[in-house]
């Protein structure tokens, strides 16, 4: 007889299905499915540990986040970036700190870095540099948060902060979940604490602001002016502030260890297979530098009547053909590092004698590129490209001399260095004043010369004012026309820079000559 009560319903064998689990070997999504191969190496290296239930004031500090981003940032960029960010980086060192990371000097130094950084569009009305600035900014910043030291570490480590956006929300919903709880008794009387102060502050700052004018004009230049219609605007600003905030304290709380990912170097040639190519090419170079030294020292006379070129069809045929050769003489270095003979003592002699050779012939190469700008420059004038350009070519210069100095003193430092050198490239440049810079070349070369593009002035940012203002008349008052009218007196001083701020005052100290300018200094400008 069986021992199966009469009313059970008999149970079917089950399949034995094999035992799936870990990283390596993913559980199929139904029984006999073949299993999905499983991550990249790359990928279980670098994954992240769990993070802790999120706390109360990690909670807190992204909540201010979102909240000065809602109120801040709808009327330009300016010191409001510094406010904005000020809140999500506690909420980075809170989150660290429970986590129990300490930080250490190099992400002192990036963080340090990317404030620095986030002080350009304060300073500065030109939106390309400042685009330039932000985006630095936040590289480092996610930098500071991953750390990094090799390669994989501090490419991946500038980006990686992306990476937890969604994470770092379903982070936030658990911790916020699991902190109320569903009991009303823990977030009603925040809540009510809060309207409650929201209340005296609106009824005691209207009392006091009709009773005294100076007060009203000061609390109004202080709160942010927020209106109905902008409010679809100011939700999107508060859900970015909050959902960036939640990724970066996700991130400090236990970021990805890209630093674990190993990069294995190639097969190493031969020395007459590595050799004879970079030989080659750098006998190439030392060919070139030859004659650019000749014409570096004089001989322009004689090639430009030779070519029966000018100087400035001269300069603008090789400039942009020598900062590729730059471009890829880098990546050729990269390249032969990684196929290098590297077995005995000599094979490294061999490998730093060739590669440091090719290094000083580059140089030569830069030097050259810089000195046709600058006759490009001379002939037509300063302008945001050119001066980009050369400004990139300058760095990549820099990059040339940390990869020799790699070389003598070993290479654990250079991708740190390079992204260093790189940022405070950026920050130079933007503290520079571009605009300003081209304003005052293009100035100094019609007192010079007579010759002006008045349309490419015109479309200067403010921080070209105080150079575009020592013209005479009527250039000055068709050159700062345009760049008047995109001044606007009504941006909150949060959202000023120092560039617009002293634009008004030149502008107001000596303003504009009426009728049309541009006609009186024979440029012609078409309006609809």
């Amino acid at each position: 007889m069986s021992d199966t009560p009469s009313d059970a319903v008999p149970q079917r064998p089950q399949p034995r299905l094999p035992a799936y689990g870990g990283p390596q070997q993913p559980r199929p999504a139904w029984p006999g499915a073949p299993a999905p191969p499983p991550p990249p190496q790359w990928v279980i290296a670098s994954r992240a540990k769990a993070p802790a239930v999120i706390r109360a004031r990690t909670l807190w500090a992204v909540l201010a986040t979102g909240i000065l981003a809602a109120l801040l940032l709808d009327g330009g960029v300016g010191l409001n970036l510094l406010f904005v960010a000020a809140p999500a980086a506690v909420a980075a060192a809170l989150a660290a700190r429970a986590a129990g990371r300490r930080p250490r000097p190099w992400t002192l130094v990036w963080a340090a870095a990317g404030i620095a950084l986030l002080a350009v569009p304060a300073l500065r009305d030109a939106g390309w540099p400042a685009s330039l600035a932000i985006v630095a900014a936040l590289a480092l910043g996610s930098l500071a948060l991953h750390g990094g030291r090799t390669w994989p570490g501090v490419l991946f480590g500038s980006v990686g902060v992306w990476g937890e956006v969604v994470s770092g929300l379903a982070w936030g919903l658990r911790g916020l979940r699991g902190r109320t709880g569903g009991s009303r008794d823990r977030w009603w009387p925040v809540v009510r604490a809060a309207a409650v102060a929201v209340v005296l502050l609106v009824v005691f700052g209207a009392l006091f602001a009709g009773a005294d004018a100076a007060f009203a004009d000061l609390l109004g230049n202080l709160t942010p002016d927020v209106s109905v219609g902008d409010s679809p605007l100011h939700f999107l600003f508060f859900v970015l502030g909050l959902v960036g905030a939640l990724a970066v304290a996700r991130t400090a709380a236990s970021p990805r260890r890209w630093d674990l990912i190993e990069v294995k170097p190639g097969r190493a040639r031969s020395r007459l297979e590595w050799t004879l190519p970079l030989v080659v090419l750098a006998a190439l170079f030392a060919l070139f530098n030859a004659v650019q030294l000749t014409v570096l020292f004089g001989g322009y006379d004689k090639v430009l009547a030779e070519t029966g070129q000018t100087y400035a069809e001269y300069a603008r045929q090789g400039f942009w053909q020598l900062l590729t050769v730059t471009l890829l003489t880098v990546l050729v270095i990269a390249l032969a590092l990684r196929w290098a003979p590297r077995g005995t003592d000599r094979d490294r002699l061999l490998v730093r004698s060739v590669l440091g050779a090719i290094c000083l012939l580059t140089l030569v190469v830069v030097a050259s590129a810089l000195r046709r700008m600058e006759l490009y420059v001379n002939a037509y004038g300063l302008t945001r490209l050119r001066i980009s350009v050369a400004g990139m070519e300058l760095w990549l210069g820099l990059v040339i001399v940390l990869i020799m100095a790699a070389g003598i003193l070993g290479n654990r430092w250079l991708p740190r260095a390079i992204v260093a050198s790189a940022a405070a490239g950026i920050l130079a440049f933007g503290l520079a004043s571009p605009d300003g810079l081209i304003a005052d070349q293009q100035v100094t070369r019609y007192e010079n010369t007579g010759k002006i593009d008045l349309g490419y002035l015109r479309g200067l940012s403010a921080d070209a004012v105080p150079a575009l203002d020592r013209l005479p008349e009527p250039q000055r008052s068709c050159a700062l026309g345009e760049i008047e009218g995109g001044l606007h007196d009504g941006e909150a001083w949060y959202a000023t820079s120092l560039g617009e701020a002293r634009a008004r005052t030149i502008l107001a100290d000596r303003p504009l000559a009426a009728g049309d300018p541009c006609q009186e200094a024979g440029f012609v400008t078409f309006r609809e």
